[in-house]
Protein backbone atom coordinates (compact mmCIF):
# COMPACT_ATOMS: atom_id res chain seq x y z
CA UNK A 1 0.00 0.00 0.00
CA UNK A 2 1.17 3.64 -1.00
CA UNK A 3 0.09 6.48 1.10
CA UNK A 4 -0.38 8.60 -2.36
CA UNK A 5 -3.31 6.02 -3.23
CA UNK A 6 -5.41 7.52 0.49
CA UNK A 7 -4.69 10.98 -0.14
CA UNK A 8 -7.06 12.58 -2.58
CA UNK A 9 -6.10 16.16 -1.97
CA UNK A 10 -2.79 17.16 -0.69
CA UNK A 11 -3.35 20.82 -0.48
CA UNK A 12 -6.06 23.16 0.46
CA UNK A 13 -5.61 27.38 0.45
CA UNK A 14 -7.84 29.51 2.53
CA UNK A 15 -8.51 27.36 5.29
CA UNK A 16 -10.00 28.50 8.62
CA UNK A 17 -8.97 26.51 11.72
CA UNK A 18 -11.03 27.05 14.72
CA UNK A 19 -10.13 25.82 17.99
CA UNK A 20 -11.86 26.44 21.80
CA UNK A 21 -9.75 28.70 23.52
CA UNK A 22 -7.94 29.77 20.47
CA UNK A 23 -8.21 32.21 17.89
CA UNK A 24 -9.08 31.34 14.45
CA UNK A 25 -6.46 31.02 11.75
CA UNK A 26 -6.87 31.26 8.35
CA UNK A 27 -3.94 29.61 6.14
CA UNK A 28 -2.75 26.67 3.29
CA UNK A 29 -4.02 23.26 4.76
CA UNK A 30 -1.66 20.12 3.90
CA UNK A 31 -1.51 16.73 3.89
CA UNK A 32 1.39 14.27 4.35
CA UNK A 33 1.58 10.58 4.92
CA UNK A 34 1.18 11.03 8.67
CA UNK A 35 0.63 14.89 9.20
CA UNK A 36 -1.99 17.56 8.31
CA UNK A 37 -0.11 20.71 8.58
CA UNK A 38 -1.44 24.45 8.26
CA UNK A 39 0.63 27.13 7.47
CA UNK A 40 -0.62 30.87 8.28
CA UNK A 41 0.60 34.71 8.47
CA UNK A 42 -1.26 34.37 12.54
CA UNK A 43 -3.66 37.88 12.20
CA UNK A 44 -2.25 38.84 9.31
CA UNK A 45 0.52 41.26 11.25
CA UNK A 46 3.57 41.54 9.65
CA UNK A 47 5.46 41.82 12.62
CA UNK A 48 4.14 38.31 14.00
CA UNK A 49 5.68 35.06 12.84
CA UNK A 50 4.12 32.33 10.90
CA UNK A 51 2.04 30.13 12.99
CA UNK A 52 1.82 26.36 12.16
CA UNK A 53 -0.54 23.22 12.81
CA UNK A 54 1.61 19.78 13.13
CA UNK A 55 -1.33 17.28 13.44
CA UNK A 56 -0.22 13.78 13.81
CA UNK A 57 -2.88 12.12 11.95
CA UNK A 58 -2.97 9.00 13.83
CA UNK A 59 -4.06 11.32 16.82
CA UNK A 60 -7.43 11.56 15.41
CA UNK A 61 -9.79 9.71 16.81
CA UNK A 62 -13.19 10.67 14.75
CA UNK A 63 -13.74 12.92 11.68
CA UNK A 64 -17.21 14.56 11.25
CA UNK A 65 -18.43 16.68 8.51
CA UNK A 66 -20.84 19.10 6.97
CA UNK A 67 -21.37 20.83 3.92
CA UNK A 68 -23.00 24.31 3.95
CA UNK A 69 -24.94 25.27 0.45
CA UNK A 70 -25.09 21.56 -0.40
CA UNK A 71 -29.04 21.08 0.13
CA UNK A 72 -29.54 24.44 -1.44
CA UNK A 73 -27.68 23.50 -4.48
CA UNK A 74 -29.08 20.28 -5.07
CA UNK A 75 -32.57 21.68 -4.88
CA UNK A 76 -31.99 24.41 -7.49
CA UNK A 77 -30.06 22.07 -10.27
CA UNK A 78 -29.70 23.81 -13.95
CA UNK A 79 -29.38 22.60 -16.85
CA UNK A 80 -26.58 25.56 -17.34
CA UNK A 81 -23.74 22.95 -16.76
CA UNK A 82 -21.17 26.28 -16.00
CA UNK A 83 -23.86 27.94 -13.63
CA UNK A 84 -24.05 24.45 -11.76
CA UNK A 85 -19.95 24.67 -11.06
CA UNK A 86 -20.09 27.50 -10.28
CA UNK A 87 -22.47 26.84 -7.60
CA UNK A 88 -20.72 23.65 -6.34
CA UNK A 89 -17.50 25.50 -6.19
CA UNK A 90 -18.77 28.41 -3.77
CA UNK A 91 -20.44 25.08 -1.66
CA UNK A 92 -17.92 25.10 1.66
CA UNK A 93 -17.57 22.48 4.21
CA UNK A 94 -16.41 22.28 8.01
CA UNK A 95 -14.40 18.88 9.52
CA UNK A 96 -14.51 18.65 12.89
CA UNK A 97 -11.60 16.55 14.35
CA UNK A 98 -11.93 15.05 17.65
CA UNK A 99 -8.21 14.05 18.67
CA UNK A 100 -7.77 11.18 21.13
CA UNK A 101 -5.99 13.61 23.10
CA UNK A 102 -9.31 15.04 23.45
CA UNK A 103 -8.33 18.14 21.72
CA UNK A 104 -11.47 19.07 19.21
CA UNK A 105 -10.15 20.84 15.86
CA UNK A 106 -12.72 22.71 13.52
CA UNK A 107 -11.16 23.22 10.24
CA UNK A 108 -13.58 25.29 7.58
CA UNK A 109 -13.09 24.08 3.89
CA UNK A 110 -13.79 26.05 0.80
CA UNK A 111 -15.24 23.75 -1.81
CA UNK A 112 -17.22 21.11 -1.66
CA UNK A 113 -15.03 18.24 -3.23
CA UNK A 114 -12.28 19.47 -1.65
CA UNK A 115 -13.72 19.31 1.98
CA UNK A 116 -14.98 15.50 1.32
CA UNK A 117 -11.45 14.98 -0.16
CA UNK A 118 -9.58 15.89 3.22
CA UNK A 119 -12.29 14.06 5.75
CA UNK A 120 -12.07 11.08 3.69
CA UNK A 121 -7.97 11.18 3.30
CA UNK A 122 -8.06 12.06 7.08
CA UNK A 123 -10.35 8.97 7.67
CA UNK A 124 -7.98 6.41 5.61
CA UNK A 125 -4.77 7.78 7.10
CA UNK A 126 -5.58 7.32 10.65
CA UNK A 127 -7.01 3.71 10.32
CA UNK A 128 -4.33 2.09 8.68
CA UNK A 129 -3.97 -0.58 10.55
CA UNK A 130 -0.11 -1.71 9.58
CA UNK A 131 2.04 -1.17 12.73
CA UNK A 132 4.84 -0.61 10.36
CA UNK A 133 3.27 2.13 8.38
CA UNK A 134 2.84 4.24 11.43
CA UNK A 135 5.37 7.38 11.88
CA UNK A 136 7.94 5.71 14.51
CA UNK A 137 8.91 4.01 11.57
CA UNK A 138 9.33 7.08 9.52
CA UNK A 139 10.18 9.46 12.11
CA UNK A 140 13.59 11.21 11.61
CA UNK A 141 14.32 13.70 14.45
CA UNK A 142 16.82 16.23 13.93
CA UNK A 143 19.64 17.79 16.20
CA UNK A 144 18.70 14.74 18.66
CA UNK A 145 21.27 12.42 20.06
CA UNK A 146 20.65 8.77 19.17
CA UNK A 147 21.28 6.51 22.19
CA UNK A 148 19.89 3.26 22.80
CA UNK A 149 16.47 4.27 24.39
CA UNK A 150 15.06 0.74 24.07
CA UNK A 151 17.86 -0.22 27.31
CA UNK A 152 17.57 3.04 29.24
CA UNK A 153 15.58 1.75 32.03
CA UNK A 154 17.16 -2.08 32.02
CA UNK A 155 15.23 -4.61 33.95
CA UNK A 156 18.43 -6.57 34.55
CA UNK A 157 19.97 -3.79 36.44
CA UNK A 158 17.02 -3.04 38.92
CA UNK A 159 16.42 -6.77 39.18
CA UNK A 160 19.92 -7.73 39.74
CA UNK A 161 20.41 -5.44 42.90
CA UNK A 162 17.43 -7.36 44.49
CA UNK A 163 19.32 -10.52 43.54
CA UNK A 164 22.77 -9.31 45.35
CA UNK A 165 20.72 -7.76 48.42
CA UNK A 166 18.57 -10.87 48.91
CA UNK A 167 20.51 -14.06 48.01
CA UNK A 168 17.17 -15.38 47.73
CA UNK A 169 15.61 -14.15 44.51
CA UNK A 170 17.33 -14.82 40.86
CA UNK A 171 17.09 -13.16 37.51
CA UNK A 172 15.49 -16.12 34.87
CA UNK A 173 16.22 -15.92 31.45
CA UNK A 174 13.40 -19.14 30.87
CA UNK A 175 11.53 -16.18 28.57
CA UNK A 176 14.33 -15.38 26.62
CA UNK A 177 12.65 -16.17 22.86
CA UNK A 178 9.35 -15.57 24.58
CA UNK A 179 8.40 -18.92 24.00
CA UNK A 180 7.28 -19.77 27.57
CA UNK A 181 5.16 -16.32 28.40
CA UNK A 182 4.66 -14.19 24.93
CA UNK A 183 3.62 -11.35 26.84
CA UNK A 184 6.27 -11.36 29.29
CA UNK A 185 9.77 -9.73 29.11
CA UNK A 186 12.91 -11.96 28.50
CA UNK A 187 13.95 -12.21 31.68
CA UNK A 188 12.28 -12.23 34.84
CA UNK A 189 12.67 -12.56 38.69
CA UNK A 190 11.69 -15.71 40.58
CA UNK A 191 12.30 -17.56 43.33
CA UNK A 192 15.80 -18.92 44.07
CA UNK A 193 14.89 -22.20 45.05
CA UNK A 194 12.95 -22.59 41.91
CA UNK A 195 14.47 -24.46 38.74
CA UNK A 196 13.29 -22.97 34.79
CA UNK A 197 11.39 -26.38 34.77
CA UNK A 198 8.62 -25.99 37.31
CA UNK A 199 8.32 -22.39 36.02
CA UNK A 200 7.39 -23.63 32.65
CA UNK A 201 5.24 -25.71 34.04
CA UNK A 202 3.61 -23.07 36.48
CA UNK A 203 3.01 -21.41 33.21
CA UNK A 204 1.08 -23.78 31.50
CA UNK A 205 -1.06 -23.50 34.78
CA UNK A 206 -1.48 -19.68 34.48
CA UNK A 207 -3.87 -17.76 32.17
CA UNK A 208 -1.65 -16.03 29.38
CA UNK A 209 1.49 -18.23 30.83
CA UNK A 210 1.61 -15.46 32.93
CA UNK A 211 3.11 -17.53 36.05
CA UNK A 212 3.69 -15.50 39.20
CA UNK A 213 6.77 -13.11 39.09
CA UNK A 214 8.37 -10.36 41.11
CA UNK A 215 7.19 -6.88 40.95
CA UNK A 216 8.59 -5.12 44.18
CA UNK A 217 10.33 -5.99 46.93
CA UNK A 218 10.08 -3.72 50.19
CA UNK A 219 13.62 -3.08 51.58
CA UNK A 220 12.20 -1.95 54.93
CA UNK A 221 11.13 -5.93 55.99
CA UNK A 222 11.69 -8.24 53.03
CA UNK A 223 8.01 -8.61 51.84
CA UNK A 224 7.71 -9.39 48.23
CA UNK A 225 4.76 -7.81 45.76
CA UNK A 226 4.01 -10.28 42.97
CA UNK A 227 1.68 -10.61 39.95
CA UNK A 228 0.68 -13.18 37.74
CA UNK A 229 -2.78 -14.53 35.68
CA UNK A 230 -5.75 -16.49 37.38
CA UNK A 231 -4.69 -20.17 37.57
CA UNK A 232 -6.55 -21.92 35.34
CA UNK A 233 -8.10 -24.89 37.78
CA UNK A 234 -11.56 -25.05 35.96
CA UNK A 235 -14.46 -26.43 37.46
CA UNK A 236 -12.58 -29.86 38.29
CA UNK A 237 -10.15 -27.52 40.14
CA UNK A 238 -6.91 -28.87 38.89
CA UNK A 239 -3.53 -28.62 40.15
CA UNK A 240 0.03 -27.71 39.55
CA UNK A 241 2.39 -28.95 42.38
CA UNK A 242 5.09 -26.61 40.33
CA UNK A 243 2.84 -23.45 40.83
CA UNK A 244 2.12 -24.60 44.41
CA UNK A 245 6.60 -24.95 44.76
CA UNK A 246 6.55 -21.19 43.42
CA UNK A 247 4.68 -20.18 45.86
CA UNK A 248 5.14 -21.54 48.69
CA UNK A 249 9.13 -20.69 47.96
CA UNK A 250 7.94 -17.09 48.50
CA UNK A 251 7.41 -17.87 52.32
CA UNK A 252 9.01 -18.43 55.12
CA UNK A 253 8.41 -20.82 57.80
CA UNK A 254 4.87 -19.85 59.51
CA UNK A 255 4.68 -16.61 57.32
CA UNK A 256 1.17 -15.83 55.76
CA UNK A 257 0.62 -14.21 52.34
CA UNK A 258 -2.11 -12.03 50.74
CA UNK A 259 -3.59 -13.28 47.36
CA UNK A 260 -5.66 -9.74 45.90
CA UNK A 261 -7.66 -10.59 43.37
CA UNK A 262 -8.81 -7.72 41.10
CA UNK A 263 -12.25 -9.57 40.55
CA UNK A 264 -15.25 -9.84 42.54
CA UNK A 265 -15.88 -13.52 44.14
CA UNK A 266 -18.69 -14.21 41.68
CA UNK A 267 -16.97 -12.99 38.54
CA UNK A 268 -13.77 -15.45 39.88
CA UNK A 269 -16.40 -18.24 40.10
CA UNK A 270 -17.91 -17.58 36.87
CA UNK A 271 -14.26 -17.79 35.19
CA UNK A 272 -14.41 -21.16 37.02
CA UNK A 273 -16.54 -22.56 35.12
CA UNK A 274 -14.88 -20.96 31.94
CA UNK A 275 -11.74 -22.74 32.59
CA UNK A 276 -9.96 -20.36 35.06
CA UNK A 277 -10.34 -20.13 38.83
CA UNK A 278 -8.71 -19.36 42.31
CA UNK A 279 -5.75 -20.47 44.25
CA UNK A 280 -7.56 -23.23 46.39
CA UNK A 281 -7.13 -22.76 50.02
CA UNK A 282 -6.14 -26.17 50.31
CA UNK A 283 -3.10 -26.46 47.79
CA UNK A 284 -2.31 -22.60 49.00
CA UNK A 285 -2.75 -22.91 52.87
CA UNK A 286 -1.13 -20.23 53.72
CA UNK A 287 -2.29 -17.74 50.82
CA UNK A 288 -5.62 -15.58 51.83
CA UNK A 289 -7.77 -13.98 49.50
CA UNK A 290 -8.59 -10.71 49.22
CA UNK A 291 -11.32 -9.85 46.09
CA UNK A 292 -11.15 -6.08 45.15
CA UNK A 293 -13.16 -5.66 42.37
CA UNK A 294 -12.08 -3.44 39.33
CA UNK A 295 -13.51 -2.34 36.55
CA UNK A 296 -12.20 -3.00 32.96
CA UNK A 297 -12.74 -3.13 29.06
CA UNK A 298 -15.95 -1.92 28.22
CA UNK A 299 -17.88 -0.43 31.70
CA UNK A 300 -14.63 1.78 31.61
CA UNK A 301 -14.14 3.22 28.42
CA UNK A 302 -18.01 4.19 28.57
CA UNK A 303 -16.81 5.72 32.12
CA UNK A 304 -14.65 7.62 30.60
CA UNK A 305 -16.73 9.05 27.56
CA UNK A 306 -19.40 9.88 29.75
CA UNK A 307 -17.01 11.60 31.63
CA UNK A 308 -15.86 13.57 28.11
CA UNK A 309 -19.41 14.34 27.44
CA UNK A 310 -20.13 16.38 30.75
CA UNK A 311 -17.18 18.20 30.08
CA UNK A 312 -18.31 19.13 27.08
CA UNK A 313 -21.64 20.16 27.57
CA UNK A 314 -21.59 23.85 27.38
CA UNK A 315 -25.33 24.28 29.03
CA UNK A 316 -24.24 22.95 32.45
CA UNK A 317 -25.27 24.27 35.46
CA UNK A 318 -22.93 23.65 39.12
CA UNK A 319 -25.10 21.29 40.26
CA UNK A 320 -26.14 19.54 36.59
CA UNK A 321 -22.29 19.26 36.35
CA UNK A 322 -21.45 17.22 39.22
CA UNK A 323 -24.16 15.16 38.99
CA UNK A 324 -22.71 14.38 35.20
CA UNK A 325 -19.51 13.82 36.57
CA UNK A 326 -21.13 11.38 39.66
CA UNK A 327 -22.94 9.45 36.93
CA UNK A 328 -19.72 8.58 34.59
CA UNK A 329 -18.70 6.76 37.49
CA UNK A 330 -14.73 7.86 36.64
CA UNK A 331 -14.43 9.06 40.27
CA UNK A 332 -14.95 5.82 41.58
CA UNK A 333 -13.04 3.76 39.79
CA UNK A 334 -9.98 6.07 41.15
CA UNK A 335 -11.54 6.03 44.51
CA UNK A 336 -11.35 2.07 44.14
CA UNK A 337 -8.42 1.65 42.31
CA UNK A 338 -6.33 3.80 45.12
CA UNK A 339 -7.87 1.80 47.76
CA UNK A 340 -7.12 -1.40 46.28
CA UNK A 341 -3.40 -0.18 45.88
CA UNK A 342 -3.33 1.37 49.67
CA UNK A 343 -4.80 -2.51 50.87
CA UNK A 344 -1.89 -4.16 48.89
CA UNK A 345 0.53 -1.38 50.80
CA UNK A 346 -0.89 -2.13 54.00
CA UNK A 347 -0.62 -5.69 53.37
CA UNK A 348 2.84 -5.55 52.51
CA UNK A 349 3.70 -2.61 55.25
CA UNK A 350 1.87 -3.05 58.23
CA UNK A 351 1.13 -6.73 58.08
CA UNK A 352 4.48 -7.79 56.89
CA UNK A 353 3.09 -10.43 54.45
CA UNK A 354 3.64 -11.00 50.71
CA UNK A 355 1.00 -10.20 48.18
CA UNK A 356 0.24 -11.57 44.79
CA UNK A 357 -2.18 -9.77 42.57
CA UNK A 358 -3.89 -11.00 39.55
CA UNK A 359 -7.35 -10.24 37.92
CA UNK A 360 -8.14 -12.62 35.63
CA UNK A 361 -5.48 -12.21 32.43
CA UNK A 362 -3.29 -9.32 35.19
CA UNK A 363 -2.58 -7.30 32.01
CA UNK A 364 -4.81 -4.72 33.24
CA UNK A 365 -6.28 -3.85 37.24
CA UNK A 366 -3.33 -5.92 38.49
CA UNK A 367 -0.50 -3.62 36.66
CA UNK A 368 -2.72 -0.80 37.72
CA UNK A 369 -2.43 -1.84 41.43
CA UNK A 370 0.86 -2.87 41.35
CA UNK A 371 2.11 -0.07 40.13
CA UNK A 372 0.12 2.40 42.29
CA UNK A 373 1.77 0.47 45.35
CA UNK A 374 4.82 1.08 44.52
CA UNK A 375 4.16 4.73 44.04
CA UNK A 376 2.95 4.85 47.57
CA UNK A 377 5.73 2.60 48.93
CA UNK A 378 8.99 3.45 47.37
CA UNK A 379 10.04 7.40 47.26
CA UNK A 380 12.22 6.26 44.67
CA UNK A 381 9.66 6.38 42.47
CA UNK A 382 8.23 9.38 43.36
CA UNK A 383 11.57 10.62 41.57
CA UNK A 384 11.37 11.69 37.82
CA UNK A 385 13.86 9.09 36.50
CA UNK A 386 12.00 6.35 39.18
CA UNK A 387 9.11 7.34 37.52
CA UNK A 388 9.91 6.48 34.23
CA UNK A 389 11.77 3.30 35.32
CA UNK A 390 8.25 2.44 36.99
CA UNK A 391 6.09 2.88 33.38
CA UNK A 392 8.67 0.62 31.77
CA UNK A 393 8.83 -2.25 34.40
CA UNK A 394 5.36 -2.59 35.32
CA UNK A 395 3.37 -1.49 32.07
CA UNK A 396 5.79 -1.98 28.85
CA UNK A 397 7.52 -4.89 30.55
CA UNK A 398 4.81 -6.60 31.74
CA UNK A 399 2.84 -7.30 29.15
CA UNK A 400 -0.17 -4.20 29.28
CA UNK A 401 -1.43 -4.10 25.27
CA UNK A 402 -1.30 -0.96 24.53
CA UNK A 403 -2.17 -1.36 20.67
CA UNK A 404 -5.15 -2.78 21.95
CA UNK A 405 -6.41 -0.59 25.13
CA UNK A 406 -5.01 2.89 23.18
CA UNK A 407 -6.69 2.12 19.85
CA UNK A 408 -9.48 5.15 20.43
CA UNK A 409 -10.09 7.05 22.76
CA UNK A 410 -13.43 9.14 24.21
CA UNK A 411 -14.59 10.36 20.97
CA UNK A 412 -14.24 7.57 18.05
CA UNK A 413 -17.77 6.09 17.01
CA UNK A 414 -16.05 2.43 17.36
CA UNK A 415 -16.83 0.70 20.41
CA UNK A 416 -14.42 -2.20 20.51
CA UNK A 417 -14.28 -4.68 23.45
CA UNK A 418 -10.43 -4.41 23.64
CA UNK A 419 -10.69 -0.89 24.53
CA UNK A 420 -10.16 0.19 27.80
CA UNK A 421 -8.29 3.59 29.43
CA UNK A 422 -5.99 1.56 32.30
CA UNK A 423 -3.04 3.57 31.51
CA UNK A 424 -5.31 6.45 31.60
CA UNK A 425 -6.95 5.92 35.20
CA UNK A 426 -3.81 4.80 36.34
CA UNK A 427 -2.33 8.52 35.49
CA UNK A 428 -4.93 10.19 36.46
CA UNK A 429 -4.43 8.29 39.94
CA UNK A 430 -0.98 9.52 40.52
CA UNK A 431 -2.08 13.13 39.62
CA UNK A 432 -4.55 13.12 42.73
CA UNK A 433 -2.28 11.44 44.82
CA UNK A 434 -0.38 14.74 43.66
CA UNK A 435 -3.19 16.87 45.14
CA UNK A 436 -2.95 15.14 47.91
CA UNK A 437 0.31 15.32 48.82
CA UNK A 438 1.96 18.32 46.51
CA UNK A 439 5.60 17.79 47.81
CA UNK A 440 5.57 14.06 46.83
CA UNK A 441 6.48 13.81 43.44
CA UNK A 442 9.18 14.66 41.74
CA UNK A 443 7.28 15.25 38.25
CA UNK A 444 4.08 17.91 37.79
CA UNK A 445 0.77 17.04 35.16
CA UNK A 446 2.70 17.85 32.36
CA UNK A 447 4.58 14.85 31.99
CA UNK A 448 1.41 13.12 33.06
CA UNK A 449 -0.32 14.43 30.35
CA UNK A 450 2.53 14.11 27.66
CA UNK A 451 2.44 10.23 28.90
CA UNK A 452 -0.92 10.24 27.71
CA UNK A 453 -0.66 11.79 24.60
CA UNK A 454 2.16 9.17 23.58
CA UNK A 455 0.12 6.18 24.44
CA UNK A 456 -2.11 6.94 22.23
CA UNK A 457 -0.54 8.45 19.25
CA UNK A 458 3.07 8.94 18.93
CA UNK A 459 6.46 9.68 16.59
CA UNK A 460 8.28 7.14 19.21
CA UNK A 461 7.89 3.40 19.52
CA UNK A 462 7.78 3.46 23.38
CA UNK A 463 4.15 2.31 23.26
CA UNK A 464 3.98 0.46 20.58
CA UNK A 465 2.03 -2.98 19.94
CA UNK A 466 0.62 -5.30 23.11
CA UNK A 467 3.36 -6.62 24.53
CA UNK A 468 7.80 -6.71 24.60
CA UNK A 469 7.73 -9.20 22.10
CA UNK A 470 5.59 -7.67 19.22
CA UNK A 471 8.35 -4.54 19.47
Amino acid sequence: MEFAELIKTTKVNDVVLTSPGLAPVKGTLCITSHHLLLSSQAGGNKEQSQMELWLLIRNVDAVEKSVQNLSWYQSHRTNDSLQETSRLANASGTITLKCKDLKILHLEIPGMEECLNIASSIEALSSVESVMMTYPFFYRPQSVKLEKGWQLYPLEKYYQQIASDTGTWRLSSVNKDFAVCPSYPPVVMVPASVDDGALRKSACFRQGRRFPVLSYFHKKNGTVLLRSGQPLTGPNRKRCREDELLLGAVLEQGDRCFILDTRSAQAAKQAQVMGGGVEHRAAYPHWKRLHRPLERGRPLHESFTRLVEACLDPSNSMDRWLAKLEASKWLSHIKEALSTACLTVQCLEREEACVLVHGSEGTDATLLVTALAQIILDPECRTLAGFQGLIEREWIQAGHPFSLRCAHSAYSHARLKQEAPVFLLFLDCVWQLGRQFPFSLEFNERLLLTLFEHSYASPYGTFLCNNERDR
